[in-house]
């Protein structure tokens, strides 16, 4: 289970008063004096991450199953998925703290990240599965597949692209807004933003932002490479070569 941190009272936290001085665009220093308490951050910006986009996954393909069957449930689906979508992170925070019992919990937090994959999950499993051409469909009913069965070895299969698609950009977005956690009190990256900005250091601010674009980036070229081994049939073919 994470647990909330507390940044240690170390060096430069102690000495704000000359950091507000002397403020260059970068200290190399500080990355290499509070290398521990960044790669803190990042590894938990990390878990938070994984587990928002984990358990976005786990709950978006059963919905998104159940919306593509029972047309009558796609406009429910989306329509919350949508209001989620749309609450701004500060406020979704403080209307879900009365339910968790604490605004600045992980729970909370949690659910508000989940909360912002639903839509672009849904939306893309949904999609991809009325992409699926209706000929497979029919020879998935020619070799006497039960419908629990052609949803598993045709549809989801076929619409892996349209998944992974909505699975990189949920991860983008998640990505991006573990950051704004750290205005209720938690980890991740957004703890070094928030610090800097409130003693007007520019340091932290860039380390936060570099590292929350990098990490953002290893995951899309992970999602990427994950992609072209569970769809190999979306890889661009090579054009044959004109004779003479």
């Amino acid at each position: 289970m994470l647990r909330r941190r507390h940044r240690p009272r170390c060096a430069p936290y102690n000495v704000t008063v000359m950091l507000l001085g002397t403020n260059p665009f970068f200290r190399w220093s500080y990355v290499t004096s509070q290398w521990s308490q960044i790669q803190g951050d990042l590894v938990q910006h990390i878990k938070l991450s994984l587990l928002a986009v984990a358990i976005g996954i786990g709950i978006s393909i059963p919905l998104a199953v159940l919306a593509w069957r029972f047309r009558i449930v796609r406009a429910p689906v989306f329509g919350v998925a949508s209001a989620l979508y749309i609450i701004p992170s500060l406020a979704l925070f403080v209307i879900l703290g009365p339910l968790t019992g604490f605004v600045a919990s992980y729970t909370t937090a949690e659910i508000a990240l989940v909360g912002y994959t639903l839509l672009i999950l849904t939306w893309n499993t949904v999609a991809g599965l009325d992409a699926v051409p209706p000929d497979a469909r029919e020879a998935a009913v020619a070799l006497g597949y039960s419908p629990t069965a052609a949803l598993v070895r045709v549809d989801l299969p076929l619409a892996l692209p349209y998944i992974f698609a909505g699975i990189r950009v949920a991860t983008a977005t998640v990505i991006g807004l573990v950051t704004v956690t750290a205005l209720i009190g938690l980890g991740g990256l957004g703890q070094q933003i928030t610090y800097g900005f409130t003693i007007a250091y520019n340091t932290p601010i860039i380390v936060g932002l570099v590292l929350s674009v990098a990490l953002a980036a290893a995951a899309d070229l992970l999602l990427v490479g994950a992609q072209r081994v569970a769809v190999p049939w979306t890889r661009t073919r090579r054009p044959a070569k004109g004779a003479g």
